[in-house]
């Protein structure tokens, strides 16, 4: 295989000779980019769909997702590129490596933002519907000048955000990767034993098994949640930058399917006992349902380590999505410039842009549901399914078989009908 430059290149590799990343890193690096502010939002889908509509759905999605990925990698590495642009490029030209830029823009961008407000939701609050929800930092010392959203997020930003996002290289973060999973772990693992301690105790509403569909929810509105759960397995940008540094093409296989597997049993039991603790009040972003004061000194303590734990994930996971974000603008903006980790003028200049930007927008739109609404109809479900989809369905290397063809067909269908229906629930929702 011989790169070239622009669409041709790696999105942000190390040097030539850099030593190859390890399945064990790469496992860390694609859970960790798996799972992300998608986790925080699955309690609210499994009160939307009820608990075995929303289980099948979360292994569907996982499925389709190793199918899809699959889909990537053999088109890749059949092809000259080594980037999701370059293989688009190869099936549909400029416009269809513009189109995949563009998604990974608005997907990962997206969340950022969602990360962000994540991280200013557990430390300094929200206020929802006119609820009001205190951080840890405000719980702690009252409400204070330095403890506003503003503030604190700024601080985090620069002290912890802004030395992540300087690295040049993926397989740097897979320490930080491997942490940011046992965090997310230890997050369910806490969750779990409080849904346990409130079963005991009797403080559990019974889950619905089946969604209610009555004068307030309709079956459309159903459609609704998908976007969530495709948002949560919306990993393909990441696929390209962390195969790469592997030795073998077959090592981001077994690397995928080991990280997807994972990555759905976490989701399906956070999905559980999340909405078992809070039922029918259970918020977009779950994180904020720990606010309350559980009357003991043990279960503050675990309400306080559950929030915690998971806005440190999202902090170390925050570096992974940053890196094809930055990347891909990096690429159409400057496609015969030298690779973005050789230019370290613009490889800060960019990144200090990205972080402001995203700080801005985390400020401005303090609900991460609204986010999810938009990505998962739009350009994750194309990053996710549509665009792997097609690339098979146009077949420019002659190698899809006829399963193949037919399994892209349907999942590019049920992709565009799920997203078609959800956005037009939510416009309809909207003016009413």
């Amino acid at each position: 295989m011989s790169p070239v430059q622009g669409a041709h290149v790696p999105l942000l590799s190390g040097s030539t000779g850099a030593t190859p990343a390890t399945v064990s890193g790469a496992v860390f690096n694609v859970a960790t980019s798996i799972i992300g502010a998608g986790i925080m939002s699955l309690p609210a889908t499994l009160k939307v769909l009820g608990v075995i509509p929303a289980f099948v759905l979360i292994l569907v999605i996982a499925f389709l997702a190793e199918v899809s990925v699959d889909f990537l990698m053999r088109f890749t590495h059949s092809g000259e590129t080594m980037t999701y642009a370059g293989v688009m490029r190869e099936s549909f030209g400029p416009v269809g490596a513009f189109a995949a830029q563009l998604a990974v823009v608005i997907t990962n961008f997206g969340c950022l933002i969602m990360y962000l407000i994540i991280i200013a939701d557990v430390f300094s609050g929200n206020q929802l519907e006119g609820e009001v929800h205190f951080g840890v930092l405000q719980q702690l010392f009252g409400i204070q000048w330095w403890n506003s959203r503003e503030f604190a997020l700024f601080v985090i930003l620069v002290l912890i955000l802004l030395p992540l996002v300087l690295y040049r290289r993926v397989e740097s973060l897979k320490f930080s990767s491997a942490l940011s999973t046992v965090l997310a772990i230890a997050f369910v693992t806490i969750c779990t034993v409080l849904a346990i301690v409130a079963i005991v105790e009797g403080k559990t509403q019974s889950p619905r098994l089946f969604p209610r569909l009555d004068h307030h929810t309709s079956f459309f509105d159903l459609f609704t949640a998908v976007p969530v759960i495709v948002t949560a397995y919306t990993f393909h940008f990441n696929v390209h930058p962390i195969g790469f540094e592997l030795a073998k093409p077959s090592d981001m296989t077994t690397a995928v399917r080991i990280a997807l597997l994972l990555c759905a049993v976490i989701y399906f039991f956070i999905g559980l006992f999340g909405y078992l603790l809070f039922g029918d009040s259970t918020q977009s972003d779950i994180l904020i349902n720990f606010d309350h004061n559980t009357g003991s000194a043990l279960g503050s303590l675990l309400n306080t380590l559950v929030r915690l734990s998971y806005a440190f994930h999202v902090m170390l996971a925050f570096p992974l999505l940053n890196f094809s974000l930055r990347a891909n603008i990096y690429e159409f903006f400057f496609p015969k410039k030298p690779l973005l980790a050789t230019d370290t003028k613009r490889f800060v200049i960019l990144t200090l842009l990205l972080l402001v930007l995203s700080y801005i927008v985390a400020i401005a739109v303090p609900d991460i549901w609204y986010i999810f609404q938009f990505m998962g109809s739009t350009s994750a479900v194309c990053l996710a399914f549509v665009f792997p989809g097609s690339i098979v369905l146009r077949d420019s290397h002659g190698i899809s078989s006829r399963k193949d063809k037919i399994i892209a067909l349907v999942m590019v269908i049920l992709s565009l009908i799920t997203s078609v229906i959800a956005i037009s629930t939510n416009i309809f929702k909207a003016f009413q």
